[in-house]
């Protein structure tokens, strides 16, 4: 059975909860806590060398790195696809992902965070100041490449469920839980509530988790 090893409130953990419950695949579940620094003892960094999570186990296979993770889980189970056939959609759902997770998700990862205020110094208002600033400026471009094109539909590619989606809804969650404002990206929250309203998403919410607190 696979493994994956995750805490409740990462939001590339999330990403690979939704991608497995798309799936319909079960899951080992092993709770790495992060505020108890059980990423670096030396038992998770012989999983995971780098130290984060999640970190995704298949009998003697071990992938890091939440987009390679779903894509290794596409091309390893097929059905349902989380990206599309077509070179010119697979390449504008991997943008979409990539906006979130190469340009978003790093500024705002709680290790970045805590270096803003822990070791140069910053007070929690300059701290929310840098997240709210990089928020809006990827989802302003997020919300501009999705009016760019025209697959957007029900979800960001039409009314199929893709990666894009999976990186989405987790970033979304994390701005609401620093109380950012996302009135301005209408397109944007229309697909994440069309996403929430799938079962695969609502039980990969980090409040379901066995490890929430």
């Amino acid at each position: 059975m696979i493994k994956l090893y995750s805490y409740f409130r990462s939001s590339t953990s999330f990403r690979l909860r939704i991608a497995l419950n798309l799936k319909g695949l079960e899951y080992e579940h092993h709770s790495v806590n992060l505020p108890g620094s059980e990423h670096r003892t030396p038992e998770f960094l012989k999983i995971n060398p780098q130290g984060l999570v999640p970190a995704l186990v298949n009998g003697d296979t071990v992938v890091i790195q939440s987009m390679a993770m779903i894509e290794y889980l596409d091309e390893t189970r097929p059905e349902p696809p989380l990206l599309p056939k077509e070179p010119e959609r697979r390449a504008y759902v991997r943008a979409l992902s990539q906006v979130i997770g190469c340009e978003m998700h790093p500024l705002n990862n709680v290790r970045v965070l805590k270096h803003v205020t822990d070791t140069l110094g910053h007070d929690k208002e300059t701290m929310q100041e840098w997240y709210e600033h990089w928020i809006a400026e990827g989802f302003e471009g997020f919300e501009s490449f999705l009016h760019k094109n025209p697959f957007r539909g029900k979800f960001c590619d039409g009314d199929a469920v893709t990666m894009a989606d999976i990186c989405l809804v987790p970033q979304v969650f994390n701005a609401q839980r620093f109380h950012c404002r996302l009135d301005d990206y209408p397109t944007t929250m229309r697909i994440f509530d069309a996403c929430m309203e799938l079962d695969a998403f609502q039980r990969a919410e980090p409040s379901r988790q066995p490890d929430a607190v």
